[in-house]
């Protein structure tokens, strides 16, 4: 790897980086009688966010989602009801922390980085689901696409992030464990963080960026981000 500038603003990921959506997978299990239907509805729900932008569209992340459940019943031949849906914007309004979420942004804020978030769900109202998690205090700032209407990874949401911190992407990395949102903000000028959780994993193929730094937890890739400044 060549060498880089070393970053100074940590910007992470919301959803499956830091809260843990396996606690959505008791409704999939129930409707669908498969623990892996949650897998299947959230590679919808990603496909059909990066179409919209890609199509110039835009439809909130929340609305894509109850959109994308309804897509998987009928695929499957599944009927809902309306319990069901408030059942899955009630899950996705409290989702936890995961274990090492915590101690990675304790480590990382104790090294002098800024810290902010950016997610392709929309704002809440407080309590956010950070609030809810117990990770709001980490941040100084929480981004949403909502502002430009384009998901991720859309070059311009992560330079809407430098513009309203004033900083060059260069001073910016992505912390995610989707490698098309490490792709994107590597490809928009910034370094990328790749965490493999389960179900992620890197693409082996010609002109796909490889992340700046990637571990299997968030303790351990904060590391490698507090190493390489030293």
């Amino acid at each position: 790897m060549s060498p880089i500038p070393s970053p100074s603003i940590i910007v992470f990921d919301v959803n499956e980086t830091l809260l843990d959506i396996e606690t959505l997978t008791p409704l999939f299990t129930r409707l669908f009688d498969d623990d892996n239907m949650l897998r299947e509805w959230f590679a919808q729900l990603v496909l059909y966010s990066q179409t919209m932008t890609l199509s110039r569209l835009y439809a909130p992340f929340g609305e894509l989602g109850v959109g994308a459940l309804q897509m998987t019943a009928d695929i499957h031949k599944v009927s809902l009801t309306d319990d069901d849906i408030d059942e899955l914007k009630q899950r996705m309004s409290e989702m936890p922390a995961h274990a090492d979420a915590v101690p990675a942004l304790t480590k990382l804020c104790d090294a002098g980085f800024r810290l902010v978030t950016l997610t392709n769900s929309a704002s809440s109202a407080s309590p956010t689901p950070l609030e809810k998690a117990g990770l709001s205090t980490f941040f100084e700032r929480s981004f949403s696409v909502e502002s430009i209407e384009k998901f991720k990874p859309a070059p311009e949401t992560y330079q809407m992030v430098a513009s309203e911190l004033s900083v060059e992407m260069s001073e910016l990395c992505l912390v995610a464990c989707h490698l098309w949102d490490t792709i994107g903000a590597q490809a928009a000028g910034g370094h990328g963080a790749f965490l493999t959780r389960p179900y992620n994993a890197v693409l082996p193929a010609a002109s796909v960026p490889t992340p700046h730094f990637m571990a299997s937890d968030l303790v351990t890739l904060s590391d490698q981000i507090i190493d390489y400044q030293q």
